[in-house]
């Protein structure tokens, strides 16, 4: 079954770097994608929908934004509510997914504030409330079927700052080109060539990982493993953001970026670790924009991470255990500062006809140490496709449909076979097997800011455990953009 899942990887791999090539090619037989709108959230999307969506009017938003104006003010509000019936489960430990049916409503409300220093200094401010939950408090999955969620239900809702960042742009020619105006960039017209620099507050997903269709939990999927790469540990607090900088090259049909941020004090801590000698993360993104078939717009991104802290270590867990003959192992006894945690990742997006595109991701992290940032997932492998309602006559509409599968590495499936707890796995035992998710949405345009959803998500094995369900989970999400 392993031997399975790596040569379907290495195929996906070896695909993608053939579509990575013929991007560089054909970049210059025809136009180049917009990069996709970054995502925002306590662990991703808020972001507002790109000029392709809304061909740069205020339709969407309650509130006209000015492009003249030095001023950024803007502003969402997501509430989604969750349940599933009672499904199967041989057995439940501390960590399960509850096998009793529960409902649970989540509400996540960020204002955006930004100003044009100059014409290549922007300053951002963003205050952000998530209250509500999740269906078992966001455990007992790996790919949780809700983004907007807290994963530590204990904390406050009392609103707090979730960006504060500057971007700096340094031109390299003359030549100019449009850009689209959001929350993260101000500039109407940017250099074709430049460097970006961001310094402060802020997600890693805002920029890293990003992907025009298989994103945003608040006009387009809800799956934590379809908004984002599972394998990608990124580095994050609770809430999913981190202090650091990036720098990014861009050009027409290429860019590159590398980031050095800070790691949380502990798995799924608030706290961040300041000290950058003990612990920190590195990442590195390559992406290359082109017309890769049938001359349809596409681009492939290849990331890679590295991640130091103060992890425990699965393998190490479950020699004491065995040795002591403890109740359970545990991961958090065997923590040591400067471990560090390794991964890589695979990411594209293809328009195939008109509004109808295709995305798919593939993970890979080593899954020697601990998780640590974001789920508990060491292998991913992501396949979907959106639309936008233009064919029946209603093109602010979207729907989408994405397949998930996650799985373990032998080390962390052990240490949970064995009883061990992660920060958000944990059934007492495990029948292992990969975690299936397919997830399908529709969202209606209502009236200018205002959008209404319906979700529904099948989980095969929740948490990697034949032993249990799968259960179904049905969401209804209201959206207003202003």
């Amino acid at each position: 079954m392993r031997r399975d899942f790596v040569h379907l990887g290495l195929r996906i791999l070896c695909l993608l770097l053939v579509c990575l090539s013929a991007a560089f090619c054909a970049a210059a037989q025809g136009s180049v994608p917009d990069k996709p709108a970054p995502r925002t959230s306590p662990q991703a999307a808020l972001a507002p929908e790109n000029s392709s969506d809304h061909s740069g009017s205020d339709a969407l938003t309650l509130f006209p934004h000015s492009n003249a104006s030095r001023y950024w003010i803007s502003g969402q509000a997501n509430v989604i509510l969750q349940w599933h019936s009672s499904f199967p489960a041989k057995f439940s430990g501390p960590n399960s997914l509850r096998s009793h049916a529960e409902n649970a409503t989540s509400k996540l409300y960020t204002l955006y504030l930004g100003y044009e220093v100059t014409s290549s200094t922007e300053v951002f401010l963003d205050m952000e409330s998530a209250g509500g939950r999740g269906i078992s408090d966001a455990l007992g999955l790996a790919g949780f079927t809700n983004l907007d969620v807290v994963r530590n239900p204990t904390l406050s809702q009392v609103p707090y700052v979730a960006r504060v960042m500057i971007r700096q742009i340094i031109p390299l020619g003359s030549e100019r080109i449009e850009a689209q105006r959001d929350f993260l960039h101000l500039a109407t017209s940017l250099p074709a060539r430049r460097i970006e620099i961001y310094f402060g507050k802020f997600s890693m997903v805002d920029f890293f990982d990003v992907n025009s269709w298989g994103q945003d939990s608040h006009l387009k999927f809800l799956n934590w493993t379809v908004d984002n790469n599972g394998a990608y540990d990124y580095a994050a607090n609770t809430r999913g953001y981190t202090d650091g900088a990036i720098v990014e090259y861009d050009d027409r049909s290429f860019s590159a970026r590398f980031a050095e941020t800070l790691m949380p004090k502990v798995a799924n801590g608030i706290n961040l670790d300041a000290d950058l000698a003990r612990a920190r993360s590195e990442n590195l993104e390559f992406e290359a924009r082109g017309n890769l078939f049938m001359r349809r717009a596409g681009v492939v991104r290849f990331l890679s991470y590295l991640n130091h802290a103060d992890m425990g270590n699965y393998r190490r867990s479950i020699d004491e255990f065995l040795a002591d003959q403890a109740r359970a192992p545990d991961i958090t006894a065997t923590r040591r500062q400067g471990r560090h945690k390794y991964g890589f990742g695979l990411n594209f997006e293809q328009q195939i006809d008109g509004p109808f595109g295709v995305f798919g991701r593939f993970g890979w992290d080593d899954g020697h140490n601990e998780s640590f940032a974001y789920t508990e997932v060491d292998r991913t492998l992501e396949l979907g496709g959106f639309t936008k309602g233009d064919w029946w006559h209603r093109e602010n509409d979207r729907a989408g449909m994405a397949y998930v599968m996650n799985a373990l590495a032998r080390d962390h499936r052990e240490y949970l076979a064995l009883g061990g707890l992660g920060f958000l796995l944990g059934d007492g035992g495990l029948v292992y097997g990969r975690e299936k998710i397919l997830e399908g949405f529709y969202t209606a345009h209502l009236w200018r800011g205002f959008f209404a959803s319906f979700d529904l998500q099948h989980v095969n094995n929740p948490g990697y455990n034949k032993a249990r369900g799968p259960v179904v989970v049905p969401a209804l999400r209201l959206h207003v953009d202003f």
